[in-house]
């Protein structure tokens, strides 16, 4: 009874060994998938900010751009202004030199006609 009780004792510590030593090794594997998983998703993060910093540089490049479209369009608008006031002021000089030229060539034809 001693003798098939040691045996039964040896062959369950075997069995227990065995079980952990399954375990230890699933355990390893377990952490290396891990330890894999969280490299993954840190070359993700940083790939993620990568295209992050780069999208947020060319936006700024493309408003710096669209800035400086608009301060030239200002600029021509204000140019564009002046010269319609401008061409306004020397219509108004010609209308009047007009309306004299007319009222002396008026008067010139009345001298004429007597």
């Amino acid at each position: 009874q001693l003798h098939l009780t040691t045996s039964e004792k040896n062959e369950l510590a075997r069995c227990l060994e065995m079980v952990q030593n399954q375990l230890q090794e699933k355990e390893s594997e377990i952490k290396r998938e891990i330890s894999e998983h969280k490299d993954r998703l840190l070359q993700a993060e940083k790939e993620y900010q990568d295209a992050l910093t780069e999208a947020n540089r060319k936006n700024e490049v493309e408003i710096e751009a669209c800035h400086e479209k608009i301060s030239s369009l200002e600029h021509f608008i204000s140019s564009q202004k002046l010269e319609i006031e401008h061409l306004k002021s020397n219509k108004e000089q010609l209308n009047n030199s007009l309306k004299e030229a007319n009222q002396s060539l008026g008067e010139l034809l009345k001298t004429k006609v007597r």
